[in-house]
């Protein structure tokens, strides 16, 4: 018994720690593309 509810534990942590990593590669992505928007803006201006 204690084996399923660690085991519970254990998949609900990795689920918890996957769906982290996914929030802060989509944050980190967005930053990304703004960045590349605004050197991209930059560069027109500039010319």
């Amino acid at each position: 018994m204690n084996d399923k509810r660690d085991q519970k534990r254990a998949e609900d942590a990795r689920q918890a720690k996957e769906d982290r990593l996914k929030a802060a590669l989509k944050a980190n992505m967005a930053k990304r593309k703004a960045q590349a928007r605004a050197r991209a803006g930059e560069e027109k201006s500039k010319e």
